[in-house]
């Protein structure tokens, strides 16, 4: 990848933010993070151009991760937008029902996550594409 990618990690867990920042920091990705749906959202509303993706957390305080779905799939519908949870069948119901692109349980294979990334952004390269 020689363009770099925007990407937004909304967590509560300061270690898996830090884990997910420098992994993907080390990959090219100009990393933006933040511990809660609130300052997610506040991310979201000040990139003006948007995220290339977005990785949220479903269960957080203030604003869940479906809110923040919810929101980025409104604001920009073509983000690819990766929903993890550690809390089994409900949220992630919840998360596809909000339209996330993908929802992955914790813990999270970073490898894996990765290629899923990769394969979300060429596929929205791709859609833009065949658009213009």
């Amino acid at each position: 990848m020689s363009k770099q990618y925007k990407m937004l990690i909304i967590d509560d867990s300061q270690v898996i933010l830090g884990t997910y920042n420098k992994f993907f920091s080390k990959k090219n990705y100009l990393v933006t993070t933040a511990t809660n749906g609130l300052d997610g959202l506040k991310q979201i509303e000040s990139e003006k151009e948007g995220f290339d993706v977005v990785i949220t957390d479903i269960v957080m305080p203030n604003i869940s991760g479906v809110g923040i779905i919810a929101i980025v799939k409104k604001k920009y519908p073509d983000t690819p937008v990766i929903a993890i949870t550690g809390w089994g069948e409900h949220p992630e119901i919840l998360a596809l029902e909000a339209s996330a692109d993908k929802v992955l349980e914790k813990p999270i294979d970073l490898i894996e996550l990765d290629k899923i990334v990769v394969d979300l952004i060429e596929k929205k390269k791709n859609k833009k594409a065949d658009s213009e």
